[in-house]
């Protein structure tokens, strides 16, 4: 089974990468998470150069790699309460057409985390609101990571047991979701 993380953040050295890897380590050995870091190479979304001209390669690749995993997991960090803006502009170039979304019934989890105490837990509704809107199987919890610069041990896991224990109990309701999609399909 296949898992892709994707980062909201741009930053090569991104807590919220830091978190999806943290994620990765506790998942069990039959399952495997990718990480997708084209995040940057997305352009801008404008419906002039979505008319009918082949999409961007780097959107070619994404699509495919969504509709190659079995669920999708999504580390978010929070940008004025919301959001980071080439998130949203690539789930805009995603939800076109709506009717062949790769979210579309894709199970997704979200996630965050940030440097201040709330772990991005607008950014992480405001994501799940945008990826129910889009038709995916959106996992209704959260997992704020605070203070993300001390959040992770040396070895890359989560510092705090209980960060820990909400972290397994979300990748295995998403695991669980991707496992019945693959099934229904």
């Amino acid at each position: 089974m296949k898992v892709l993380g994707i980062s909201g953040s741009l930053r090569r050295d991104s807590h919220n990468a830091e978190l999806l890897r943290a994620a990765a380590l506790q998942l069990p050995p039959a399952v495997e998470l990718e990480l997708w870091e084209g995040l940057k190479a997305v352009p801008p979304y404008d419906a002039d150069d979505d008319a009918g001209e082949p999409r961007p390669w780097i959107l070619r690749n994404l699509d495919q790699a969504i509709r190659e995993a079995d669920a999708v997991l999504i580390s978010t960090p929070e940008y004025n309460h919301s959001i980071p803006g080439q998130l949203k502009n690539t789930l805009d170039w995603l939800s076109r057409p709506l009717a062949t979304t790769p979210l579309k019934g894709k199970p997704v989890a979200v996630v965050g985390a940030s440097t201040g105490l709330f772990g991005a837990v607008w950014a992480q509704a405001e994501l799940r609101k945008v990826l129910g809107a889009m038709g995916a199987d959106v996992v209704d919890r959260e997992l704020p990571v605070g203070q993300a610069s001390d959040a992770f041990t040396a070895e890359g896991r989560l510092a705090d047991e209980d960060l820990t224990l909400i972290l397994s109990d979300l990748l295995a309701e998403l695991i669980g979701a991707g496992r019945e999609a693959a099934v229904a399909a």
